[in-house]
C-alpha cells in the first residue's frame, strides 16, 4: 500500500511537469496538457492490463503502476474542470470536442495499447 501511495506521488509529479512544460508553448484556449497526459496514462494502463492477463506482469507491479503512478498521473476531475471552465465561458463548440475526445480518445489508446501487448506476446 505504502509502495502505490509513493507511485501516485511520482505520477502526480510527472502530470505537474508536462502539464507546465506543455503550456509554455501551447497558448490556446483548447486544454491539450491535460488531454495528452491522460491519452498517454490510458495507453499505459491498457498495456499493463493486458500485460497482467498475460501473465507478463504480476499483480502487485500492476497495482503499483496503474493504481499508483498511472492513478496520480491522469486526471478525470482536471478535465471535468477544464469542461466547465470552457462553457462558462461560451466556447461552447471547445466544451463540447474537449468533451468527447476526453472520453473517446483515452479508451481508443487504452484498447491500442491491450493491443500492442496481445500482438506483441
Amino acid at each position: 500500500m505504502l509502495l502505490v501511495c509513493v507511485f501516485g506521488g511520482l505520477g502526480t509529479m510527472v502530470r505537474y511537469i508536462f502539464d507546465v512544460s506543455i503550456r509554455r508553448w501551447w497558448h490556446h484556449a483548447f486544454p491539450l496538457a491535460t488531454l495528452l497526459v491522460n491519452v498517454i496514462a490510458s495507453f499505459c494502463a491498457g498495456m499493463a492490463a493486458a500485460g497482467y492477463v498475460y501473465h507478463t506482469v504480476d499483480q502487485a507491479t500492476s497495482l503499483m503502476f496503474v493504481a499508483g503512478f498511472l492513478g496520480g498521473m491522469s486526471t478525470f476531475s482536471a478535465a471535468v474542470s477544464e469542461m466547465v471552465s470552457l462553457a462558462r465561458n461560451r466556447r461552447w463548440w471547445l466544451a463540447f470536442s474537449y468533451a468527447l475526445m476526453s472520453m473517446v480518445v483515452p479508451l481508443v489508446c487504452a484498447a491500442a495499447g491491450w493491443g500492442l501487448v496481445a500482438v506483441t506476446r
